[in-house]
């Protein structure tokens, strides 16, 4: 039976929505929180502190990880300026199993003088329990016909690697949304659909749940409605939660198909 708080963005801080989801009732947690950058999401949320940014992570997360069910998993985007405390933090009650690197794709002009040009986000993918659900077939990235014409010797004949394709790696190269990108919307740190489905293909069952605290423009929502998954997120600023909402509304009428394992669920 549906659940009322399933499919839904709550317009409201998810360090309080959180506290009403059930326990354990959720495969995914897809979390890209601020980066304590100072950028503008129409509120201070990304101008803390040292000390209060780690003391408000640590707090997001204590509420977000019991929503986890034992066989589930979370992602975190975070800027290498703080993923060493926050990995940390992470491993103290969960099982680190990737670091991947998203390559941005940024040209190579302009940037800092007195460094080296910063063109990636750090993602840490971790898990409750070594049982943790993961689908490599969802994701495998096929072989192209160049290279499986050259795997012709006996010793390659039949074998499932060849035909299925290969695992990603952990350096994702996928190129952020420009501003002309047909799939951008009014949100300054939008992630790309590809980057996000990958997760959620891989990470939450058909018909599983996918949480997300910092819904933003709602790519996670998207994702999950486009792969047959529920939703559930919160985020706080009014006018994301709209453009969230209408990209949602454009998913379900562009995938339907899709929807079929979501009521199943």
């Amino acid at each position: 039976m549906m659940m009322e708080w399933l499919d839904r963005i709550y317009c409201e801080d998810a360090l309080h929505g959180l506290a009403r989801l059930p326990a354990q009732s959720v495969d995914l947690i897809l979390a890209d929180p601020p980066y304590n950058l100072g950028k503008d999401y129409g509120n201070d949320s990304d101008r803390k502190s040292v000390q209060d940014y780690l003391d408000w992570t640590q707090t997001w997360i204590d509420l977000a990880l019991p929503k986890l069910k034992d066989s589930g998993s979370l992602y975190i985007f975070l800027t290498w300026r703080f993923s060493p405390e926050i990995f940390v933090l992470l491993k103290q009650r969960m099982l680190m199993i990737n670091e991947i690197i998203w390559d941005r794709r940024v040209p190579s002009m302009g940037g800092s003088v007195r460094s080296f040009s910063s063109v990636h986000d750090t993602i840490g993918l971790f898990a409750l329990r070594k049982n943790y659900y993961f689908d490599l077939d969802a994701v495998r990235i096929p072989y192209d016909e160049k290279t499986k014409k050259a795997r012709t010797r006996s010793i390659f004949v039949g074998a499932k690697w060849l035909e299925v394709g290969y695992n990603p790696k952990d350096v994702w190269s996928v190129a952020r949304l420009h501003r002309e990108h047909p799939e951008r919307a009014e949100h300054p740190t939008q992630k790309p659909l590809e980057i996000i489905e990958r997760m959620v293909k891989a990470s939450c069952p058909p018909g599983g749940v996918v949480l997300d605290p910092f819904m933003g423009s709602g790519s996670s929502a998207v994702a999950a409605l486009r792969c047959g998954r529920h939703f559930c997120g919160f985020e706080l600023n009014p006018d994301y939660c709209a453009i969230a909402q209408r990209r949602i509304d454009a998913a379900r009428i562009a995938a339907p198909l899709s929807q079929s394992l979501v009521k199943q669920a």
